[in-house]
């Protein structure tokens, strides 16, 4: 599946001198990576052919033969389509560019979510989930909106959730998980304070720890038994922001479509009463 190029991008940051180098040439010259070998890749970069390999291994890979398997069909649809990139909203835009350059954001965060999850990691989340006795979302600020997104809907399967976006109450109820217990912890930079002693509490308590955050290594995910991992854009106007939390959503609802299904017969009647229950609250006309 595609996705090595947006890996690159996504872990750049934490790369050190040498592999930074590598990552530059292969995002500034794709094309020429399928028509490399290892010795003319390391030759380009001014490196070795060790480094090469460390720079695959950084980005999950086994080595150099791997991660040109992988990176090929990224080239390939590069040059197919170059049309649908991220964009930035700037002051000034005319309405129309605002919501194209929006639509087409969210719709990328999506996409390129797709391009770079792993589904044994989804696989795995799904059934810790599935076998918990109780769920506990954590997010701070858009993350939060996320948080109580997931609380809702796995109420509606008659699953034991809560949601907290109060680093006070994430805390006091990561202290009081069990071992079986599920803490879903959001954060897209994987760096946020408050949610980190959370997850530290949640794991010391013994619970599985599953987190949604930005693809690469973060205080986070390393902290995480389980890392469900998104990529979207980072702009000026924070345009990359709306992107995470759609991408955020998506998230969850994945892996709550994949519970409900797993599921289905025994939620089924739950799913029924919390429909008739909403209905009641809509108007009569």
């Amino acid at each position: 599946m595609p996705g090595t190029l947006l890996k690159i991008k996504e872990v750049f940051n934490n790369l050190n001198k040498t592999e930074k180098r590598i990552a530059e040439y292969i995002l500034e010259n794709p094309d020429d990576i399928i028509h490399l070998s290892i010795g003319e890749l390391a030759e380009r970069c001014s490196t070795s052919q060790a480094a090469i390999v460390r720079f695959c291994k950084s980005i999950q890979y086994n080595g150099y033969k791997d991660f040109k398997i992988d990176i090929t069909p990224d080239i390939l649809a590069l040059q197919k389509d170059d049309e649908n990139k991220y964009t930035d909203i700037k002051p000034g835009d005319k309405l129309e560019s605002i919501i194209e350059n929006v639509c087409i954001n969210n719709i990328k965060s999506i996409d390129d979510t797709l391009k770079i999850l792993d589904y044994n990691e989804v696989k795995r989340a799904v059934d810790a989930i599935n076998k918990s006795r109780r769920i506990d979302f954590y997010g701070v600020g858009a993350s939060g909106i996320i948080a109580l997104d997931g609380q809702q809907k796995f109420m509606r399967i008659h699953k034991y959730c809560f949601a907290y976006t109060d680093s006070h109450l994430q805390i006091t109820s990561a202290a009081t998980l069990e071992k079986g217990d599920v803490a879903i912890i959001i954060s897209y930079s994987g760096e946020t304070k408050d949610i980190i002693e959370s997850a530290k509490a949640a794991k010391e308590s013994g619970a599985t720890v599953i987190s949604i955050t930005k693809y690469g290594k973060s205080t986070l995910s390393e902290l995480s038994n389980i890392n469900l991992f998104l990529t979207s854009p980072e702009t000026s106007i924070r345009s990359g922001a709306m992107g995470s939390r759609i991408a955020q959503l998506n998230m969850i609802d994945i892996i709550f479509s994949a519970v409900a299904s797993m599921e289905y017969k025994d939620i089924k009647k739950y799913l029924d009463k919390t429909h008739k229950a909403t209905l009641l609250k809509k108007y009569n006309k």
